[in-house]
């Protein structure tokens, strides 16, 4: 009978909404613990949990994967793991930061370090990130990309961001994330945000250029995240949700965590004019938390000659956030548009 077609139809629209709703949830609480393999943009990614050097079976998976996700299949892995006269690749040095060197330029040689290191295509993670770990292991797992200099996605840039901007007490420093929408699938995509004498910018890595280094110079952390919407417009993506972090400790000792979503915000949801609002509302709880001394401690005037490595006894203590401080934007995820351009099935990653 049709109306039996039309109800058995709509049962299985509804499983699918279902199964959907699911599967987003179950990708939000692996990007939270950092503990599976993950997705990006509908394209599973994975992370080498065994560390340095990469263990067999972790390599010839991410061979398999190359051939899987490259546009010449297994050919080209079979070229570059058969050649005898790959090119020596030159290892980026660290930059050597003078106190009496400004601010921005600092932050301009750091970004230049990031990028030599190169984006990581390979769809295999070199460093496994848990954002649950403690400051003092997250400097010491930057510490080891340094030392390594592999190519790196956007979490592990954030990380070395952070590694090596310590020795700035007043710049201050907390995590921006992306999620958008685009052909069917959503992307994430993560830097971090930066604030020197009032002014707003990020460090980060990035396919795109004009998604990761934005210099301090923008007035308000509203004009910097429209910045960044900007630009995935650019690309065609929609922006969905933005998390934004407190400032992180300049101790590289301290056993806290890094807050990661102190709010999370519903682009939609929210509207242009809220969503300005919140921002803003987030820019000044960063600035009294300064202000009351409960934000990240910086280092002392003792301590500047020897920024990096502060006795253990001087760790900040743990930060008292639970989930429930958090403020969030519209809990409940509508149901995307699909009138987004095919482009043939092209998949702009970002």
């Amino acid at each position: 009978m049709p109306g039996g077609r039309t109800g058995g139809r709509g049962a299985a629209a509804t499983k699918r909404f279902e199964a959907s709703e699911e599967a987003t949830q179950r990708e939000e609480e692996q990007e939270d613990d950092g503990d599976e393999d993950l997705r990006d943009g509908g394209v599973p990614f994975f992370v080498n949990r065994g560390g340095l050097p990469i263990d067999e079976p972790t390599w010839e998976r991410m061979w398999r994967h190359v051939a899987k996700i490259h546009p010449e299949g297994e050919t080209v892995a079979q070229r570059i793991r058969g050649a005898t006269d790959l090119p020596k690749i030159p290892i980026p040095s660290v930059p050597a930061l003078q106190p009496s060197t400004p601010i921005p330029e600092r932050l301009e040689a750091i970004q230049r370090y990031i990028k030599e290191l190169q984006y990581n295509h390979t769809g295999t993670q070199f460093f496994e990130i848990k954002k649950s770990r403690p400051l003092t292991g997250l400097m010491d797992l930057a510490k080891e990309m340094t030392k390594e200099a592999l190519p790196i996605k956007c979490l592990e840039a954030v990380i070395l961001g952070i590694y090596l901007t310590n020795n700035m007490p007043t710049l201050e420093r907390f995590p921006i994330s992306f999620k958008t929408h685009f052909s069917g699938n959503y992307f994430r995509h993560i830097v971090l945000g930066v604030n020197f004498g009032g002014r707003y910018g990020a460090l980060g890595i990035s396919r795109r250029e004009e998604l990761m280094y934005k210099a301090p110079t923008f007035r308000t952390l509203s004009e910097l995240i429209f910045n960044y919407e900007e630009a995935y417009h650019r690309c065609w993506h929609v922006l969905k949700k933005v998390k934004l972090g407190h400032c992180v400790s300049h101790d590289p000792h301290s056993v806290e965590q890094i807050e990661w979503k102190h709010s999370i915000l519903d682009v939609e949801k929210l509207g242009r004019e809220d969503f300005r609002k919140e921002l803003e509302r987030h820019a000044r709880d960063m600035r009294l938390k300064i202000g009351k001394g409960t934000g990240p401690p910086s280092p002392t005037k003792d301590r500047k000659k020897d920024v990096s490595s502060p006795q253990r006894g001087q760790s900040s203590p743990h930060r008292h956030n639970s989930r429930g401080e958090r403020r969030l934007s519209g809990e409940k995820k509508p149901a995307e548009s699909k009138a987004m351009p095919d482009l043939n099935g092209y998949q702009i990653r970002v």
